[in-house]
């Protein structure tokens, strides 16, 4: 376990959205616990390694014996592993590798082109915006929406339908919600705002059967907003995830910064099973 002096020490040294602990606790339902300078998660019969390291630079021998130690303490059944990459010592253990990049915006200096200030003040000719901490059944509709719509892989879908635990027990999620004048839920943003030098971004939805034009960009302008009034160095914007969701990011200046591998690994205790159907199992 990890005390309240170590979380806030977390905090001020964090990079990416699985450091915040609170975060990962709800979602995960696992006990925070500092090995060597990587946060892991554990709890009966698996465990969640966050290969960033709090101080310095990745190094993989570090993390291999970091591992090494995970697996004797816990012992788990199941073991992940997100990293900037999976040492080969690891790779032929591995069931699958997924790899992707953290985006952010750096908020030193930003400014916001006038074609998208454009975008933005035609959506609030018909949107208003407000801040909330609830997700409600207009959430869970929008929700139920996105995930037929899109069809993501098993974990973004899993973020996505723990948001209204999440919401509720979070004292540091923020929900921003894009209204029009009827008082229907067009859109809304998911943020997190524990971690001293940045705004996570955490999920994002936009209907298609109450659409209206440059929701989303209405919505990216008050997480800025949102950010600079917190004075936050940079919003972490999450995985590029797919072609689409990139170049939204990179229209407004969201540019890859960190490299991202994710892998379920055979710790020989047993056959490994997905992350998802562990965490189903919990809830």
């Amino acid at each position: 376990m990890i005390t309240t002096g170590d979380e806030e020490h977390i905090l001020s040294k964090a990079y990416v959205p699985e450091h915040i602990v609170s975060l990962m606790v709800i979602i995960s339902k696992g006990e925070p616990y500092l090995v060597r300078d990587y946060l892991c998660y554990a709890k009966d019969n698996w465990a969640i390694i966050v290969g960033y390291p709090l101080e310095g630079v990745f190094s993989p021998e570090v993390f291999i014996l970091t591992v090494r130690e995970v697996v004797s303490r816990f012992k788990p059944e199941y073991l992940w592993m997100i990293a900037p990459e999976i040492p080969e010592y690891f790779l032929k253990s591995v069931r699958k590798v997924e790899y992707d990049e953290y985006y952010k915006v750096e908020l030193d200096g930003f400014t916001i082109k006038s074609r998208l200030m454009r975008e933005v003040n035609r959506a609030l000719k018909d949107l208003t915006v407000e801040r909330a901490n609830n997700i409600t059944k207009e959430h869970r509709r929008l929700i139920d929406e996105f995930l037929r719509r899109e069809k993501p892989n098993d974990l973004v879908r899993e973020l996505y339908l723990s948001m209204p635990e999440y919401v509720s027990r979070s004292n540091t999620a923020l929900v921003l919600n894009a209204s029009d004048a009827r008082g229907r839920l067009s859109a809304f943003y998911v943020l997190e705002n524990a971690a001293r030098r940045f705004v996570t971004y955490l999920v994002g939805c936009h209907s298609k059967k109450h659409y209206t034009p440059h929701a989303s960009d209405l919505l990216f302008f008050e997480m800025v907003k949102v950010a600079q009034e917190y004075k936050k160095q940079f919003i972490n914007l999450g995985l590029g995830v797919n072609g689409g969701i990139k170049r939204f990011k990179e229209k407004w200046g969201g540019v890859p910064f960190l490299r991202y591998a994710f892998c379920e690994y055979d710790t020989g205790y047993t056959r490994p099973v997905t992350l998802i159907k562990l965490l189903e199992s919990k809830l």
